[in-house]
């Protein structure tokens, strides 16, 4: 299997994040990527490739103009007021009971096009959420041309972001831009599988009226778990697109014997909707010692995974999301991918 992978994703390096009421180093950092490329070579696991320019034409399709304006000024708006070497952060949100305006301040901008306080913007965050589109972009043309899987090692990640907002360490949506970008290429349906642990509640807000992309997503439930506001089981789409959104929400403790038959089940509704490509949202912090999430799968439950998934014989795009248990990061997702190819 192909990985797609640039060095660009450093330029994101955030320094701190609000969570359980302190600010830390964010668990979502670069030695993320270096833990799985060090797996990947260790492994001979396949060719490793940097990726092509698209430039915003794919992203336009997805995200509105005007929140892409934002990502691309923010920092240089943040520091013309706040000066030092702070990154951006927002510290107001437009609740309930506050009118939905954008401010013409970077402070109020901020908390507009986000929804929490985790995820940093830097002063090359810019450069860095254009490469992870890149990559996934790369790995969509290369599945055209004939691939039958590829690796876009993306990061940062993309499935928090939605169309017009940013949080949960993302920015732009890797998976959903890669989607639309089949679709644009000629597929006349597109699954996408969310293992991530926790929901893609941007990637189902994009998709959540259409019936030629169908959302699949495993995940905490979100009565305990971030993002909270989306990811229960009843939402299922509105409009054309009711009936082609699934959810899949589990407990906190969850071991593999019930995720394995959320993930059946996941699996039948792909097989039923018949879609040309298959992009997987790719997480691996449902393992059990990830230091933020609370499912408890273990390393070789990975295999088996990457197994079910290769079942579907689908065309198949891995996106890289989460996983924050750097010690282990490269293992599992190097499993999920052996299981995958090994199938």
């Amino acid at each position: 299997m192909i990985t797609i992978y640039s060095e660009d994703h450093r330029l994101h390096h955030g320094q701190y994040e609000l969570i359980a009421g302190g600010f830390v180093p964010p668990f979502e950092n670069p030695t993320r990527l270096d833990i799985i490329i060090s797996r990947l070579k260790e492994k001979n696991f396949g060719e490793i490739k940097p990726p092509n320019e698209y430039g915003l034409d794919p992203i336009l399709r997805v995200h509105t103009e005007d929140f892409i304006n934002f990502l691309r000024t923010a920092y240089d708006e943040w520091y013309e007021l706040h000066g030092g070497e702070k990154d951006a952060m927002p510290i107001t949100w437009p609740t309930r009971h506050l009118r939905q305006v954008v401010p013409k301040g970077i402070n109020g901008k901020l908390g507009y096009y986000s929804f929490d306080a985790a995820t940093p913007i830097t002063s090359t965050t810019w450069q860095a959420i254009t490469s992870a589109v890149n990559v996934a972009l790369t790995g969509v043309d290369l599945i055209k041309e004939g691939q039958r899987a590829v690796f876009s090692l993306c990061r940062p990640p993309g499935h928090h972001a939605a169309k017009d907002l940013y949080a949960g360490y993302c920015f732009f949506n890797n998976a959903a831009i890669a989607t639309q970008a089949f679709i644009d290429k000629g597929a006349e349906r597109v699954a996408i599988l969310d293992i991530d642990y926790h929901h893609g509640n941007g990637t189902q807000a994009i998709f959540y009226d259409r019936s030629d992309v169908l959302f699949v997503s495993l995940h905490g439930d979100p009565d305990q778990e971030y993002p909270y506001f989306l990811g229960y089981k009843e939402e299922i789409g509105t409009g054309k697109g009711e009936g082609f959104n699934k959810n899949f929400p589990m407990p906190w403790g969850t071991l593999w014997p019930v995720y394995k038959d959320a993930l059946d089940q996941g699996i039948d509704s792909i097989q039923n909707f018949k879609p040309d490509a298959l992009v997987v949202s790719t997480g691996v912090d449902t393992f059990e010692k990830d230091p933020i999430s609370k499912f408890k799968l273990k390393s070789e439950n990975y295999l088996e995974m990457g197994n079910m998934i290769e079942s579907l014989s689908l065309p198949t795009l891995f996106v890289m999301e989460g996983g924050y248990a750097v010690d282990e990061i490269g293992i599992n997702t190097v499993n999920l991918l052996s299981g995958f190819e090994e199938a």
